[in-house]
């Protein structure tokens, strides 16, 4: 499915320029002191990131930094409001508020915001759907379940954002109006750095949504973590996975620092490529990239399969290639054989096919349900076939290990 909407008159999606949404942060409890825009200079903060390449700003008047000193809704209220006021109508881009309360919300949408950028994902303030229903305006949620940001691994995020889009279904927002966070960055005291690792190498899994994602990256934790540098000196840092998060299927990028982010986000959509889809007559046939077998189940619930049906099938819908090394040709041929005998195949040299070999390796390849059919085969084999039967099945049990995966010495 390609994205392609209209986000207040601006086109966001697959076969457009990727967005930059520039952050106007009225919050001195920041955690980057540099970000911080002050009243009297407000309007040429804003008019400089437009002239930077900025489309959209995104105003704030709270940190959300779990570190930052609490303010109360009020004095968020207070810092909002003027901003408002003063940039509607005087800047040529669409204006988000960065708010997770509704009554706030309501009131920067009456003056002149555009759309709602909601950390919570509707989650903090229970009229705050109801808003953005009523004035019919985009919004941005982010995967959250009861706290902003406390998902911890990509399918946490998945999770989280097909309740969060079943929830605005249910309260009748438009799907074209609704833009995904994944929760980029250390929301909760328990999220380290390699959940954020997991979800920018497993990005492109949003795609599924068919809605638009927005990557807030600038100068998060996950960054300084790895370099050892404070929020000044993330930049390149930021840059770095900015590219990534673009190449891999952002729409939208949230950024401090929107010139040099810019340049950044050009080369990575050029780089980026297209999926297959071709439209004729009312017609349409797509490439799905699905690597995920909860993925595919998700795909298929979206069409109407039963989730019974969708279990059952999803996974066949993931094909793995293994490469199993040093084994006899005796059982290469066994295993070649139980493959075989399950829908998948295997190759191996010519000379094992005709026992000239005594050693050889082997290329399984077959659907994840054969793969694993076969390894529970191979289980009750003689030779060595009951330890490669355990080895497919903890190589297949890396994929989805967090810290297998990630943690490394930084």
């Amino acid at each position: 499915m390609v994205v392609d909407v209209d986000i207040c008159g601006l086109n966001v999606g697959d076969n457009h320029p990727v967005r930059l949404m520039g952050v106007l942060n009225l919050s001195h409890e920041s955690f980057y002191k540099g970000s911080v825009v002050r009243e009297d200079s407000l309007i040429d903060a804003a008019s400089a990131m437009v002239e930077e390449g900025a489309t959209v700003l995104d105003i704030g008047g709270r940190s959300t930094w779990p570190l930052a000193e609490p303010i109360s809704k009020e004095i968020e209220r207070e810092r909002l409001l003027p901003a408002i006021d003063a940039l509607a109508g005087n800047v040529d881009a669409v204006l988000s508020v960065d708010t997770v309360f509704a009554d706030i919300a309501d009131q920067c949408l009456d003056r002149g915001a555009d759309l709602v950028n909601d950390v919570s994902g509707f989650m903090t303030d229970v009229n705050m759907a109801g808003v953005v229903a009523d004035h019919e305006c985009p919004a941005v949620v982010m995967a959250s379940r009861k706290v902003p940001g406390d998902v911890l691994g990509m399918d946490a995020v998945m999770d989280s954002l097909e309740a969060i889009i079943e929830m605005c279904e249910g309260k009748g927002i438009d799907m074209d109006r609704l833009i995904l966070d994944p929760a980029i960055g250390k929301w909760v005291p328990e999220k380290d750095p390699i959940y954020d690792f997991e979800t920018f190498d497993r990005f492109e899994r949003l795609q599924l949504f068919g809605r638009p994602v927005l990557a807030a990256l600038s100068r998060k934790s996950f960054i300084g973590e790895v370099l050892n540098k404070p929020a000044a000196e993330r930049l390149y840092g930021s840059l770095a996975a900015t590219a990534i998060a673009v190449h891999k299927g952002a729409h939208i990028i949230r950024t401090h620092d929107v010139a040099a982010t810019t340049d950044a986000v050009r080369i990575a959509e050029a780089i980026r490529g297209r999926q297959p889809v071709v439209e004729e007559k009312g017609f349409e046939v797509s490439v799905l990239d699905i690597t995920n077998p909860d993925d595919a189940a998700l795909v298929m619930k979206n069409i109407g399969v039963t989730e019974t049906g969708s279990t059952i099938m999803k996974n066949k819908t993931v094909n793995r290639v293994l490469r199993i090394s040093n084994i006899t040709t005796t059982e290469a041929l066994i295993i070649k054989q139980e493959i075989l005998a399950r829908g998948g195949d295997a190759a191996l040299e010519r000379d094992a096919v005709s026992h000239e070999a005594e050693w050889t390796d082997v290329i399984v390849m077959g659907t994840l349900l054969q793969v694993r059919r076969l390894a529970d085969k191979l289980e009750c084999q003689a030779r060595n076939l009951p330890l490669i039967s355990n080895l497919i099945k903890d190589t297949l049990k890396q994929e989805s290990d967090v810290e297998y995966r990630y943690m490394r010495k930084i």
